[in-house]
């Protein structure tokens, strides 16, 4: 049985019995080329050099998944092919990998990786926004604490940032009232309005990338963003780290993404397990009644998946399909279990009564 092995300096043909090389094609002492072979076997190509030898013999195996399409994969150890047997030495080697290193770092980077960046700075710029904003209201309420009941958020920051003081605030307001607020001078009112201006910046900067976001998720992913909407669709791709990644999963742990502590704890401690993790954002979910979550949240998970492999590989527009084969599923749901579940009969653990004869 023959068995087809790629090594760094080259493709072999074995006899899996007896670990007789029976044909070879060696790399060529370019380092160049044999980073560029290297860097195709990287990103799951079949090599040339891997084609001519498959045709040499009807049947043989590969010891790759990568190579499946040129015969079954098995398990073998391959350690006795020696480069130094071949004329190549552990100089070329690190030659080779230290242009194969420069040559991966350089390719460039899809759009759903810099998606999952865009989301984890989405999620910093939150973060900060809130942190800054309770420094705000907490600063400025020494002033004007009555201004937190007439603005909220952006429109209270960016107030103090225009006026600073109270009295231009009122006037923009056009409200009447008389401030419960203590003074402050005017270089204490600079260093809050100076705090205003950043977190202005910071919620500017959330709206941008909210935006590049939405743009990103429209572009790669259509099918998902037809069933989940855009910001779910992102989220979802960043827990996964990336759109090839997150076609990978089944169906069940994309409806539990998000849910990983409770998932631990599930299994830690014997608590329930979770129905749903972020997939809960989808309103067909989060609206639905506690019994009925998790059966449209496994439905949900199962049309999701089916969109997400038609967008990581390029298929048709199927989303307002899917949408459809959802939404009737949930309506099946619904009609099926429109009362919650009774509980379960306690069995009766209480002691028998005694009777008069046993009294006796």
């Amino acid at each position: 049985m023959a068995i087809l092995v790629t090594k760094w300096f080259g493709v072999f043909l074995v006899d899996e019995k007896t670990n007789r090389i029976i044909d070879k094609i060696l790399m060529s002492s370019d380092a160049d080329e044999v980073a560029n072979k290297l860097a195709m076997v990287q990103r799951g190509s079949i090599l040339s050099e891997e084609k001519d030898l498959a045709k040499k013999l009807p049947k043989i195996y590969v010891s790759d998944q990568r190579q499946s399409d040129l015969g079954k994969t098995m398990m073998y150890d391959s350690s006795f092919i020696k480069p130094d047997d071949h004329g190549f030495n552990s100089a070329m080697m690190h030659e080779i990998m230290v242009k194969l290193g420069k040559l991966r770092t350089s390719e460039p980077v899809s759009r759903d990786k810099n998606l999952v960046q865009a989301i984890r700075s989405l999620d910093d710029l939150v973060g900060t926004a809130n942190l800054l904003s309770e420094r705000l209201h907490e600063w400025y309420g020494m002033h004007f604490p009555e201004l937190a009941d007439f603005a909220k958020d952006q429109r209270y920051a960016s107030l103090i940032s225009k006026h600073g003081d109270r009295e231009g605030i009122i006037r923009e307001l056009d409200i009447e009232l008389e401030s419960m607020g203590a003074d402050l001078s005017d270089e204490d009112l600079d260093s809050v309005r100076s705090l205003a201006d950043t977190l202005c910046g910071v919620y500017r900067d959330k709206e941008r990338t909210e935006s590049y976001i939405s743009e990103i998720v429209s572009e790669i992913c259509p099918n998902m963003c037809a069933l989940l909407e855009g910001p779910l669709s992102a989220r979802l791709i960043s827990l996964a780290g990336g759109l090839q990644r997150l076609s990978s999963l089944p169906s069940s742990t994309i409806q539990l993404l998000g849910a990983e502590k409770a998932m631990f704890r599930h299994l830690r401690s014997g608590k329930k397990p979770p129905k749903h993790g972020v997939i809960y954002q989808h309103p067909h979910v989060h609206r639905a009644p506690y019994w009925q979550r998790g059966k449209i949240a496994r439905a949900l998970a199962g049309k999701a998946l089916i969109a997400i492999k038609i967008d990581a590989y390029g298929g048709e527009y199927l989303g307002d399909d899917l949408k459809s084969e959802f939404e009737a599923r949930v309506a099946d749901i619904k009609r099926k279990y429109p009362d919650p579940p009774k509980p379960a009969a306690k069995p009766n653990k209480g002691k028998k009564r005694r009777t008069n004869k046993a009294r006796r």
